[in-house]
């Protein structure tokens, strides 16, 4: 499941973004109102956190944005506490739920589950290709039913790559998924290649099975020839 998580509150975007990670979720964070309709439009999501108060473009003009563009991901707004208005305003702008602001975690996993019970997009927990099977639950990946050995960061870029299949991923985004706000562009290229190469290797990726393609200058993809 791949989520996205739109809130300017730095603290709390990082707490939300642990707890689903915990979960096994793959998260995406924006901090603005623009950098969340940029995402929103360039990459598909399972379910969007949207946060109504944010500099830039507010919450309820990107959500907007999103309906009138064709969009129908199951949206939850963050509100604040007993701001009866913002609710409405959110629900008839298309907004699946609402949470207000302080909330647990629990009730906030409870809201997600719900909602994603209700779209049916909590029913893939394979992802597969070119013979890979990854498991999102168990974290078991497997190559034409032999099990593959990852460490946590190659099982996140495979994962990363899988949930985007047929469909270029740059090396930026990748790497902000998988290395977050630690991944400095001018001194870890390398180290994200190192990764790359090896977790082709494990899988079996060679020049007669080119698993992981590289698009030159711009990231990485993985075709499913059966799609």
């Amino acid at each position: 499941m791949k989520i996205l998580i739109v809130d300017d509150e730095h603290s709390l975007l990082k707490q939300l973004q642990e707890i689903f990670e915990t979960q096994r979720y793959i998260v995406e964070t924006a901090k603005d109102g623009e950098a969340a309709l940029d995402k929103v439009f360039d990459n598909p999501f399972d379910l969007i956190i949207l946060d109504i108060m944010m500099p830039k473009i507010d919450g309820l003009t990107v959500l907007e944005d999103i309906r009138k563009g064709g969009i129908e991901t199951p949206v939850l707004m963050l509100t604040a506490k007993g701001d009866a208005a913002d609710k409405v305003k959110g629900l008839d702008h298309g907004a699946d739920d609402y949470l207000a602001k302080p909330f647990s975690s629990n009730e906030l996993m409870a809201r997600v589950r719900a909602l994603l019970r209700r779209s049916g997009s909590q029913t893939t927990t394979v992802l597969e290709a070119c013979g890979l099977q990854l498991n999102t639950i168990n974290r078991q990946v497997t190559q034409r039913e032999r099990p593959v050995d990852l460490t946590p960061r190659e099982f996140s870029i495979l994962e990363f790559l899988l949930y985007n299949k047929n469909r270029v991923v740059s090396r930026f985004s990748l790497a902000e998924h998988v290395w977050g706000d630690d991944f400095d562009p001018f001194n870890m290229s390398n180290f994200m290649d190192v990764h790359i190469k090896n977790l082709r290797k494990k899988i079996g990726d060679s020049r007669k099975v080119d698993i992981i393609q590289t698009v030159r200058g711009v990231g990485y993809i993985i075709k499913d020839a059966n799609e």
